[in-house]
């Protein structure tokens, strides 16, 4: 199990969220925490060598930019097959998520991702073009019709 000082856990708690909008956000950070920019930016460099931090990235929200469909690929995928169509399917720009999951009994499907596009009929295509570059014919788009909560994980 890891080990997190208070410090770190107090820097985790502030960067899994959004960021302070500004032009020196790790400063912002330090005065909530108690800590100088500098101590935060060597914190998040710590965590980010030591595998806790994996990224940080900016998320774009999709509906304010114009992205107004998206859809969830559900795939029946042959499980000798599994690795090698989540691996063209994750590398596809089309593809914001890839998911390999159990099938249960009456759903047989066992790869899931998330596709985005203007309208349905962009997000019909990249499923089109998908099921052409793996060779998988047996899948359903499931559209969102209405979204009730979408936030990042916070463990602290």
């Amino acid at each position: 199990m890891i080990q997190l000082s208070e410090k770190e856990k107090a820097v985790l708690k502030e960067v899994q969220g959004d960021l302070p909008l500004g032009p020196r956000p790790y400063a912002v950070i330090g005065e909530e925490t108690g800590l100088s920019e500098g101590e935060v930016l060597d914190i998040v460099k710590s965590l980010m060598e030591r595998g806790i931090i994996r990224r940080m990235g900016a998320i774009l929200r999709h509906r304010k930019a114009g992205v107004r469909a998206n859809a969830m690929g559900v795939w029946n995928v042959p499980e000798e097959e599994i690795s090698r169509v989540g691996r063209l399917m994750a590398e596809d720009p089309g593809v914001t998520h890839c998911y390999h999951r159990d099938p249960v009994e009456h759903w047989p499907y066992n790869l899931y991702t998330m596709i985005h596009g203007e309208t349905e009929e962009d997000c019909k295509q990249i499923a089109e073009r998908l099921s052409g570059k793996t060779g998988i014919k047996g899948y359903r788009l499931l559209f969102s019709t209405r979204e009730f909560k979408k936030e990042s994980l916070k463990i602290f």
